[in-house]
């Protein structure tokens, strides 16, 4: 076995006449990493133990294995090894078998003319190259698909694409879960993906939509098990990379239910933090609307990430006022409460709040009082909220 710099291709000629290996060698030494082996088992060791080889050459007579059997196992256990044979004329019948069973690349006949048979690997050899080059470039694109549909699945977006007559070609996690889809919609027609009487307000918006001329956007309810979903639907253009064609249409759903909720809890905070003299009152009355806020979310019963979120939102609020209100009881009717205690509160209820960048002037003052009190040890004993 003769070996080259490790920045040659490797290549591999098998067959038991040690003068055409030697042969061989010589030939090819100058461009390939050169790898021999006596007999096809030998061969197969050398492919285990050197891989990549980019081709194997091995002669059809051998004993124990025939060239043939030899290159069906070279093609179950490295496929990408390009394999050509050596054979006579009276061999057409093992050729045959080997391009079926071997999947040979080329074979040769005896006596073999050199430059031919030089041609002939490097042509191999350069197979190979363009082999593992396609093996990447489809890992690499597999991977970024993988990437990028983990992306698309987490949004609260849900999108559906289509191609220009009309057929689901991709689809993310949040719009199988808006529609209740059971099946893969892609491949699929999207008045098929659509269809049903549950599903036929958004057929229908989507098909006003699909055949306006301008991106606007509709709004419709959805019913789900004990409830409604509202979902924003709106459709836009997809282009070519160079954004000259136009490739199909995107819908985009987007869940809604929350919003009007929403809408009054955030409007519940900015009246908090505006509040500027009796914030006890407010916070007293806040907590009592906070509560209907999480009941109305639960009574909603839409299964949507939105609503989870606003529902954590309100209860860490409720639990911001509460520790709020205690701190401030805490100072007004004890002599000596545990300071340490009031801290840990204080630091709590600033975790709590949703908005820790505008917090009630008041609660600011409170927080100023408590860390006073845990350095002097001196309380008045009056109430700051």
């Amino acid at each position: 076995m003769t070996t080259a710099s490790p920045a040659q291709s490797r290549i591999l000629i098998v067959d038991d006449e040690e003068a055409i290996l030697e042969t061989m060698a010589f030939t090819f030494s100058d461009q390939y990493d050169v790898l021999t082996a006596g007999d096809a088992s030998k061969g197969l060791e050398i492919l285990r133990d050197k891989a990549p080889v980019s081709a194997v050459i091995t002669d059809q007579r051998m004993p124990n294995m025939t060239g043939v059997e030899f290159l069906a196992k070279v093609y179950q256990q490295h496929p990408a090894t390009t394999r050509i044979i050596l054979t006579g004329f009276a061999d057409m019948d093992a050729i045959i078998k080997a391009i079926n069973d071997g999947h040979v690349y080329a074979y040769i006949n005896k006596p073999w003319e050199p430059a031919e048979l030089k041609q002939l690997v490097r042509r191999a050899v350069d197979h190979h190259h363009l082999t593992l080059e396609n093996e990447r470039l489809v890992t690499d694109l597999q991977r970024a698909n993988t990437f990028l549909e983990a992306l698309m699945d987490r949004l609260p977006t849900g999108a559906l694409a289509l191609d220009e007559s009309g057929i689901v070609q991709a689809s993310n996690r949040s719009a199988e879960e808006y529609l209740e889809l059971e099946t893969d919609p892609r491949g699929r027609t999207l008045a098929d993906v659509l269809s049903g009487e549950r599903l036929a307000p958004l057929e229908e918006a989507t098909r006003q939509l699909l055949e306006s001329d301008t991106n606007q956007f509709q709004e419709l309810d959805l019913p789900v098990e004990g409830g409604v979903r509202r979902l924003r639907v709106r459709t836009d253009p997809l282009l070519d990379p160079k954004g000259s064609n136009e490739l199909g249409r995107v819908i985009l759903l987007r869940e809604i239910s929350h919003e009007p909720i929403r809408r009054r809890f955030e409007e519940l905070l900015g009246e908090l933090t505006r509040e500027k003299e009796d914030l006890r009152a407010r916070l007293l009355k806040a907590g009592e609307e906070l509560r209907g806020i999480s009941l109305q979310v639960q009574e909603a019963q839409v299964p949507s990430a939105s609503m989870q979120e606003l529902d954590e939102l309100a209860s860490r609020t409720q639990t911001a006022i509460q520790n709020w209100l205690d701190v401030d009881d805490a100072l007004a009717e004890s002599d000596y409460p545990d300071a340490q205690l009031l801290m840990d509160r204080m630091r709590v209820a600033t975790a709590r709040w949703p908005v820790a960048e505008k917090m009630p002037e008041a609660v600011l003052t409170l927080a100023r009082r408590v860390e006073a009190y845990y350095e002097s040890g001196e309380n008045p004993k009056r109430r700051t909220l």
